[in-house]
């Protein structure tokens, strides 16, 4: 967006604000506790605070939402006022500057717009930690172009020392997956690993092989396959379950450098405005380390943590104790979450067809990618939410049996706020199974203008309409959330919801957008991060609007996402978090806030 246009949006937000802040429902208006005062105030905001009823199913605004035809989208407050970690007021300026006192905060949005806070529901904090720390490969189109990279870092690393990179596409390179050569001969004095973009492809020289003793001999893992050369050596390249041969052999990261990398990951999420995340496969040396950030008050906001089914030891010990949803504000244990599936790109998703790019593999799912049907059914008895990890349209319908027959043993179940994460590829049949289940449907939004390049590739014209199918679950009645699966993807909140509502890339490609009917509405996109992401987490009655007496919990933003997700969709590239506001605390603010 141009600093021009900014400019203009601004004054037709303020001009809005003027207006609507006089119509702003009196139950808004009421600060709990009389006149005392407030610690924080945010002033000359565009305040979306969502407490209207839902969009209708195709994506139309509600007739109470501040929504008209001829004037688009506009604000429904202007000031909100917390004190004790709680919203005490929403509505005018003059309102909230009455609770003004000697220590009060007050931040002049000078207006920038207002949301609840941006929930990201499904993150990988150590991951994203270690990414950011490690050989960055993110982007790299050739092999050539990530050994460089590579050899760089060893240049500055002692002999020995494992160096670690991440982020190539191994959907991208399917076609032409590296191996082992040029690595090794650039790099030989080094064991190196080269984790591929969504982790479900590794490449390794071969010193990182002989160091996790992987020769000819070594049986591929369950859900796993080593490729090997026509000699029957291994090439130097993972897919999927197999990756873990190479990661157990790399030393664990010491306490220190695992709170390192959670805080800075932390750190990068509250910058990004997000006020809360959801770390989506968390084991026990991570739960070790979020746990000694929470009891140190050193979490600058809110994590919900999905314990790693593949971490049996540690779920035992939760089943046993049963959720804990209550020891910390900012720090809770309710789910457990577990992979059905692999990857598409990889082709690791299970398909009820064969790949069409592929002809007899149809990927691998189940049992036979080690999924623990009974130690899931357990946590669901035991109270826990279950999170399952499904790709392949045969993974989500075997996903569903699998909800149905726990759902028909004990009926209570049923409450749970079950999760199905990706439903990345669905057969038009199964679409309608989530909201008669009651499965919530996480999905994310970058997946598939990330993905576009190859997705049809791999399953075909005629399957392809039932990927990222976001409209077609939306119109079902679904229970819907939006999230990054970062680092697997880029977490601006932007560039998420730029996808979600356009499906076109950075590059604006295609024109019209790829399969344009599945698009979402600014709203929804919204929605997806804020109202729909609180119900997912239980947390409807805390958060995911601004309310007075809910969590003062708040993301300011340089551009609003309902305007110019509207009428300028692509000027939401470039958007970015002004504030994070967690519990009522500052956790993040840009220079001159």
């Amino acid at each position: 967006m141009t600093r021009a246009s900014q400019r203009a949006f601004g004054r037709s937000r303020r001009r809005l604000i003027t207006t609507v802040a006089l119509f702003v429902p009196l139950s808004l208006l009421s600060a709990r506790g009389g006149q005392e005062s407030a610690d924080l105030i945010v002033t000359n905001a565009a305040v979306h605070t969502l407490t209207w009823p839902e969009p209708a199913l195709n994506g139309s605004p509600s007739s109470q939402a501040p929504y008209d035809a001829g004037r688009g989208w506009h604000a429904d407050a202007q000031a909100v006022a917390a004190r004790g970690g709680r919203i005490v007021y929403v509505g005018t300026n003059a309102g909230a500057l009455r609770l003004r006192g000697g220590s009060t905060r007050v931040i002049d949005a000078h207006g920038a717009t207002l949301l609840p806070g941006l929930v990201d529901a499904h993150v990988h904090l150590a991951n994203l930690g270690a990414s950011l720390r490690r050989v960055n490969l993110v982007g790299v189109t050739t092999e050539e172009e990530a050994v460089r990279r590579v050899a760089e870092r060893a240049a500055q690393t002692p002999a020995g020392e494992w160096i670690v990179g991440y982020g190539w596409d191994e959907g991208a390179w399917a076609n032409h997956y590296p191996d082992m050569k040029l690595l090794s001969a650039r790099v030989p004095n080094h064991p190196v690993w080269l984790a591929g973009l969504h982790s479900f492809a590794g490449w390794g020289n071969r010193m990182a092989f002989e160091r996790a003793r992987i020769t000819a001999a070594t049986p591929a893992p369950s859900g796993g396959e080593i490729r090997k050369d026509a000699a029957g050596q291994p090439t130097g390249l993972l897919l999927n379950n197999a990756v873990r041969l190479v990661e157990s052999a790399i030393p664990r990261p010491s306490s220190d450098e695992m709170d390192a990398r959670m805080t800075t990951a932390l750190d990068a999420v509250a910058r990004a405005g997000y006020t809360a995340v959801d770390d989506a496969n968390t084991d026990s040396t991570m739960l070790a380390s979020l746990d000694r950030l929470a009891r140190a008050n050193r979490l600058p906001l809110r994590v919900s943590v999905f314990l790693a089914a593949s971490d049996t030891a540690l779920v035992r010990r939760w089943l046993a104790r049963g959720p804990d949803t209550t020891s910390s504000p900012m720090l809770v244990v309710r789910a457990v979450k577990a992979f059905y599936d692999g990857a598409l790109g990889s082709r690791g998703a299970l398909l009820l067809a064969p790949y069409s790019d592929r002809p007899g593999e149809r990927g691998r799912g189940g049992a036979e990618y080690g999924f623990n049907e009974r130690l899931m059914t357990d946590a669901m008895h035991r109270g826990f939410q279950v999170v399952i990890h499904a790709i392949g349209d045969a993974a989500n319908r075997q996903t569903l049996d699998f909800f149905e027959r726990a759902f028909a043993g004990d009926p209570a179940a049923r409450r749970g706020r079950h999760r199905i994460e990706h439903a990345q590829v669905l057969a038009p049949s199964d679409i309608p199974r989530f909201a008669k289940l009651g499965v919530i449907v996480s999905m994310q939004p970058g997946h598939a203008v990330e993905d576009k390049a190859w997705a049809e590739s791999r399953i075909g014209p005629e399957r392809i309409r039932g990927a990222y199918a976001w409209r077609s679950v939306r119109r079902t009645g679904a229970r819907m959330l939006l999230s990054s699966d970062m680092p697997g993807s880029d977490y601006d909140f932007f560039y998420m919801l730029h996808a979600a509502i356009t499906r076109r890339d950075r590059d604006g490609n295609p024109p019209g957008g790829w399969y344009p009917a599945e698009r979402l509405m600014p709203e929804e996109a919204v929605r997806g991060y804020t109202t729909w992401a609180a119900y997912a987490s239980f947390a409807e009655h805390e958060a995911g609007t601004i309310s007075v007496g809910k969590r003062a919990d708040l993301t300011l933003l340089d551009r609003d996402p309902l305007i110019v997700g509207t009428a300028a969709p692509d000027s939401l590239l470039g958007g970015k978090a002004l504030a994070t506001i967690v519990g009522g605390r500052v956790a993040f603010a840009a220079p001159g806030r």
